[in-house]
């Protein structure tokens, strides 16, 4: 444990629910003048991950040794082929510093992707993809994508993977804290409010079903990762489930977003990301959040999946 507290950084607590302890709230019911705190561990003790929580130059003594390569895949389909560059440019900035790092993008439009400059021990692959009239069918398609990918190629070629979406931009460093066997991201749009509206999905019928008693956070689908055999059992487990529904003729409340959810309540991730990692530029920073790592853009959806 003593090793455990000193990669965290120490001062870690066990957690109260919900995520956020909001401003003169307690979690054991009185009212109390303490500033807003964001939890470092989960129930089951996984450290979740935020600025603070982690010893950056000790963890950079640890990794960089190790000369690992950290995969990361996006899709850029149809006009989301507009976001690659300022989603590589920043990446080169902030993502993995110092370390090897190949970047896999998804494409139905490989002349659309712009040649941004790579620094040393970074590779980029522009693997072309069957392009779809429905953003549903994308989005669904995606895991079966990935899990493919990583049985085919990137196993030989990366030690962890993220997967990350496209429409996102980098805004502060993004290092080796963030990995581990299995890395979830707690949604920015849930994680101060009570599980009883996460938007789990809740018709039985569906392989993604959560009951009302289940679930710890809402994760989003923007962002997971980890080893990559893990990863690749994650992203073939959820793409079965995506089938077990398609062939029920139903499709979750939130496509694989849903899947991933369910998958994440029965197997655990074994590291947490709190919303530094995963913001939504729409939303004011909160005085919670010391700064932000990764951010969606704010755009126009409905143009986008036209």
């Amino acid at each position: 444990m003593e090793n455990a507290r000193l990669l965290l950084g120490g001062g870690y607590h066990y957690p109260h629910f919900p995520y956020e302890e909001r401003e003169g709230l307690s979690a054991h019911g009185p009212p109390a003048a303490r500033p807003t705190q964001l939890l470092t561990l989960t129930p089951w003790l996984a450290p979740i991950v935020s600025e603070g929580t982690f010893n950056p130059e000790l963890l950079q003594h640890i990794y960089q040794p190790l000369n690992l390569t950290t995969g990361v895949t996006v899709f850029a389909v149809g006009k989301y082929t507009h976001f690659v560059q300022s989603f590589l440019e920043s990446a080169e900035e902030f993502f993995m510093r110092g370390y090897r790092v190949h970047y896999y993008i998804f494409t139905d439009d490989p002349a659309a992707i712009p040649p941004v400059p790579l620094g040393p021990h970074r590779l980029l692959s522009t693997i072309p993809i069957q392009g779809h009239s429905h953003w549903e069918e994308i989005s669904t398609r995606r895991m079966e994508t990935i899990s493919q990918h990583i049985a085919k190629r990137a196993h030989r070629e990366v030690d962890y993977l993220f997967c990350l979406d496209v429409d996102m931009v980098f805004r502060n460093p993004w290092g080796p804290e963030t990995l581990g066997d299995l890395v979830a991201a707690i949604h920015p749009g849930y994680y101060a409010v009570p599980r009883q509206q996460f938007p789990y999905e809740r018709r039985r019928v569906s392989a993604a079903f959560v009951a009302d008693s289940e679930g710890d956070f809402y994760y989003g689908g923007a962002v997971f990762g980890g080893q990559v055999a893990r990863v690749y059992e994650f992203t073939r487990s959820c793409h079965m489930a995506i089938l077990a529904d398609k062939a029920n003729g139903i499709m979750a409340a939130w496509q694989e977003e849903s899947h991933l959810n369910r998958h994440f309540i029965s197997n655990k991730p074994s590291k947490v990301l709190s919303p530094e990692y995963l913001w939504d530029d729409r939303k004011p920073q909160p005085p919670s959040l010391k700064l932000i790592r990764f951010s969606t853009l704010d755009k126009d959806i409905s143009c986008l999946r036209s």
